[in-house]
């Protein structure tokens, strides 16, 4: 079968070498930017048109980091941001939830800020540089994505994710695992799952919904019978984790489910508080019945 064709006619797969000849030249060899130092007063002397930049933002950030920068900083090394990066990746996520699109512009910049922030510090420290992070991402999208750069036809979204899974495990080698690259940072739900689809794809998982739901009632009998609180332990994230697998081969995300029940439930106690202080009740002095009937009563409030 005959490549799909690139630019003037010539095949896609020569376009893929162009690309890759590009990143090469322009982010490997002895062209690509060192690290930058702007003064600050350089960077004042920027207009809007050069604030809206990629360029202008990584003088800003390098202004920042330079001698007459911001201490603070200044100051920052890669462990020191670890929380800033978590924070504004939780900001932007906020945002996608809400639906609000100015809030998600805001926090991809600072986002984007964190990733340059991080840059700068490698490049002063002479670990890596800008180049290094631009090129990495771009010639791993070119290399697994032959579909598009190549000669290859894929069709379907599975197939495109088999192929990435597969072109990973060639540039790992030989005893790469299929769960490499799962951070172990990751929330615990949302670890979860990833190892679940990772397994999953390698070929490991329930045959159905059904069959993961008894796996469920399995890991909720064992953690009933646990017989002390180790063991207790054991079960319940045996528990979690059999859930989890239940609720992606459901197609639903186990994080944001449980973010969901956090949220109702939220919402439901503050509605509970509010009945108790209209009715001046105390609500540890109330019964178990009576709290289960203003529960109730809250759950069926109007959000």
């Amino acid at each position: 079968m005959g490549g799909r064709k690139g630019r003037e006619g010539e095949p896609r797969g020569a376009s893929c070498c162009a690309v890759a000849r590009l990143y090469e030249s322009g982010c490997r060899g002895p062209a690509a930017p060192a690290a930058i130092s702007w003064a600050a007063e350089d960077a004042m002397e920027m207009n809007d048109d050069d604030l809206r930049t990629f360029d202008g933002l990584r003088r800003v950030v390098a202004a920042l980091r330079g001698p007459d920068g911001c201490p603070w900083d200044r100051a920052q090394t890669h462990r020191s941001l670890r929380h800033y990066l978590r924070e504004e990746a939780a900001e932007a996520l906020e945002a996608i939830e809400a639906g609000d699109s100015r809030r998600l512009a805001e926090e991809l910049g600072d986002l984007l800020l964190q990733v340059l922030m991080h840059a700068q510090i490698a490049e002063e420290a002479g670990e890596f540089t800008l180049a290094d992070v631009i090129y990495g991402v771009a010639s791993k999208l070119v290399r697994r994505h032959p579909h598009v750069f190549g000669e290859r036809r894929l069709e379907t979204p599975q197939q495109v994710l088999h192929q990435w899974d597969e072109l990973k495990r060639r540039e790992r080698g030989a005893g790469a695992s299929a769960l490499d690259g799962v951070p172990g940072t990751l929330p615990a739900l949302a670890q979860a799952q990833a190892l679940q689809r990772r397994s999953a794809r390698a070929g490991f998982e329930w045959p159905s919904a059904e069959d993961a739901a008894g796996k469920v009632f399995e890991e909720l009998e064992e953690l009933r019978r646990a017989p002390d609180a180790q063991e207790r332990a054991h079960e319940l994230g045996d528990a979690l984790f059999a859930l989890a697998d239940l609720g992606r081969l459901l197609e639903l995300d186990a994080e944001d489910a449980l973010l969901g029940a956090c949220e109702r439930f939220r919402r439901r106690f503050q509605r509970l508080e509010q009945l108790v202080r209209e009715r001046r009740l105390s609500l540890s002095a109330l019964t178990p019945a009576e709290k289960l009937r203003l529960w109730r009563e809250a759950a069926e409030a109007p959000p």
